[in-house]
């Protein structure tokens, strides 16, 4: 991994809260547990940090406080430095009438004097609705070279208008120059769909951040790039590697449970370019004498005593004598009593089950169970 100063990475931990309701009630989206250990912030700011990017804004909205826990002061990704390193930004706009931003310009407007004070060149901006391992090395490189005046990372995605929300279509041209943005149009099947990942000079984003300003403006995509896919030189950069987007409890618990594929797995957590996390203290996974697991992605500090079946649990959960959880998702610190029955559940962090509860949902519509419940 090479140092890159003169790039800049900006996330939005929080742009895409309502996509995911159930979630995101006591936490930002960024915060949201996915795949037995991480957040979803993890791979943004893992793929980042991989690509030599080592300062980086967060800015958040509300419900902050577990996000502010989980980073801590970026050392477990290396950024807890005297020069840059990480930085958590204020949700507040000056614009909005609660004082919560908009949207992404609206938010970068109000951290601007920070952006400013960085001595980069180019800013790398991502969401943290898409699961995957990208390397914006590459992007930067193709950013560089094409002169664009942004650059927007795509992917072709098996679309259905009538399951996804706030996804943007791409129209390009035969050397990937962006000719149309559709914003959540009415057809189905494959298309090239951004993955909310730009790259932009630092001094053309400050152009598009101030004439939004002035105009009350505060979508990027919205007011800024689909009205001006004309005048600005948009360019695609085409990503055919692994993602999942996640912009609904259902989509969710398909991306959670598509890695237990050994092929998904295998492309997203990749040895040479490795998505870090907080790091936990927890002994080893204790299996009782009945326990039978299959096809599971088990945590440490797990206590298994009862049948886990294509299912993931995260750190501390247990799961007692006679139980059998199939096509779950059991976040941490969660307790499952004797003789219980869960399929297609999804239960969030310390939630405790009486003896012999039973739970039934679909992989359409899988139940949910919010934090520290008691049933």
């Amino acid at each position: 991994m090479s140092v890159n100063t003169n790039v800049l990475g900006m996330i939005f931990a929080s742009l895409h809260d309502s996509a995911v309701i159930e979630l995101t009630k006591q936490r930002t989206m960024g915060s949201i547990m996915f795949g037995g250990r991480y957040r979803l912030i993890d791979f943004p700011l893992s793929n980042m940090v991989n690509s030599g990017i080592t300062q980086v804004g967060v800015i958040t909205k509300s419900n902050y406080g577990s996000l502010l826990d989980h980073l801590g002061t970026g050392s477990e990704w290396d950024l807890a430095r005297k020069k840059g390193g990480l930085h958590l930004l204020p949700p507040f706009s000056q614009n909005s009438g609660d004082g919560v931003y908009r949207g992404r310009l609206e938010a970068l407007n109000n951290v601007w004097n920070y952006i400013e004070a960085c001595k980069c060149e180019y800013v790398v901006m991502t969401d943290c609705d898409y699961v995957t391992n990208i390397n914006f090395e590459k992007v930067v490189k193709q950013h560089i070279q094409t002169e664009a005046d942004i650059t927007v990372v795509y992917g072709k995605y098996d679309y259905n208008n009538e399951e996804s929300t706030g996804v943007d279509v791409l129209e390009l041209d035969s050397e990937n120059r962006v000719n149309a943005i559709l914003i959540d149009p009415p057809i189905s099947g494959e298309c090239n769909i951004s993955l909310d990942m730009f790259v932009v000079k630092k001094d053309f984003l400050r152009k598009l951040v101030k004439d939004a300003a002035s105009k009350n403006q505060y979508s990027l995509v919205l007011d800024c790039l689909q009205p001006n896919v004309k005048e600005f030189k948009i360019m695609g950069y085409e990503f055919d590697g692994y993602f999942s987007r996640i912009d609904s409890k259902k989509h969710y618990f398909e991306a959670n449970l598509a890695l237990l594929n050994p092929e998904n797995r295998t492309a997203l957590f990749q040895p040479n370019a490795p998505i870090y996390t907080k790091t936990g203290d927890n002994g080893p996974v204790k299996y009782g004498l009945e326990s039978k697991v299959s096809n599971s992605l088990i945590a440490d500090g797990c206590i298994i005593e009862g049948t886990v079946e294509n299912s993931i649990l995260f750190r501390g959960v247990k799961v007692g004598k006679g139980s059998v959880v199939k096509n779950c998702i059991l976040m941490q610190g969660t307790n499952i009593g004797a003789n219980c029955s869960l399929t297609d559940v999804i239960m969030d962090k310390n939630v405790t089950t009486e003896d012999g509860r039973i739970l039934t949902g679909s992989e359409s519509y899988p139940v949910y169970i919010g934090k520290n419940a008691k049933l």
